[in-house]
């Protein structure tokens, strides 16, 4: 396999297809480096270069006993990108993975960026808070963590259906999309997915967001159920200087796959558009 070694020891799968302007991607929780075949296969037919790790404890990468929160998993993106010696990169994050890119502009900068995109992501902030009042309760997420603790693969069952809004009137949610939450989810390690739920619940992005120099994306369903939109990115569109926000009507959280047409073309569109990057305060 090939992998990226951290500084920790630990070793992270990836996948790196095609040539031309790299795309990174960073997946959401608790899931791997496919859930972005979609976007993947269509950007590597129209002439990028598209690069996925594992995050660690996730898929095929080391599960660590340690450092499984927000700084290390942009720290371990840095050593993808520094160790495939990536420039002029446009980084993309869904979920979780968009909490991880902002980190990792929070701490290593956009010398190697271009641009970013984050879809259905958590910044600035998901959890409840005296600063957040409209965040989600502290109850939610230890219902989460219950949940994973005593019966992971019932939980994750249950979660496919939110994650792909298959509870909702009308939902067209094939079956096998279903079960790819629960196929991917499984080849977590428990306790790495158990402690990412503190990382991307409670990490307050919004120091990172600040920092952000670069064009930015943000794509996010309306109708959300694991990541409320107006929480979340809403709310970063206000933090991020030069944003464009695309916001999409009933949509569930895993827009990627349930509108990945319309995801890859907007996509595409942005990346085809020029920019300029602007000096951060």
């Amino acid at each position: 396999m090939s992998t990226v070694r951290t500084k920790d020891g630990a070793e992270l799968y990836y996948r790196d297809w095609g040539t031309g302007q790299a795309i990174v991607f960073s997946h959401g929780w608790p899931l791997s480096s496919e859930a972005w075949s979609g976007q993947m296969l269509f950007f590597a037919q129209h002439g990028y270069r598209v690069i996925a790790h594992d995050r660690r404890g996730h898929g095929r990468s080391t599960q660590t006993p340690a450092h499984n929160d927000m700084n290390s998993y942009a720290d371990d993106l840095a050593a993808v990108m520094d160790q495939l010696d990536v420039k002029d990169a446009v980084v993309v994050g869904h979920s979780t993975g968009g909490g991880e890119v902002s980190r990792y502009i929070g701490r290593h900068g956009t010398n190697r960026v271009a641009k970013a995109v984050l879809i259905s992501a958590v910044p600035p902030i998901m959890i409840k808070t005296d600063e957040n009042p409209e965040g989600l309760p502290i109850e939610v997420f230890n219902g989460f963590r219950d949940s994973v603790a005593n019966d992971p693969s019932q939980f994750y069952k249950d979660f496919a259906v939110l994650f792909f809004g298959a509870n909702r009137p009308g939902a067209k949610v094939s079956q096998g999309l279903l079960d790819q939450i629960w196929f991917l989810s499984m080849q977590a390690g428990v306790q790495n997915v158990y402690e990412c739920i503190k990382a991307f619940s409670e990490t307050d992005f919004t120091d990172d967001l600040k920092k952000f120099d670069i064009p930015t994306l943000l794509l996010h369903g309306e109708d959300d159920q694991i990541v409320p939109v107006a929480d979340t990115s809403r709310k970063a569109a206000k933090l991020i200087r030069d944003v464009k926000a695309i916001y999409y009507p009933g949509a569930p959280h895993g827009i990627t796959a349930t509108h990945m047409d319309q995801v890859n073309t907007d996509l595409l569109q942005f990346l085809k558009q020029g920019g300029q990057r602007w000096k951060a305060a």
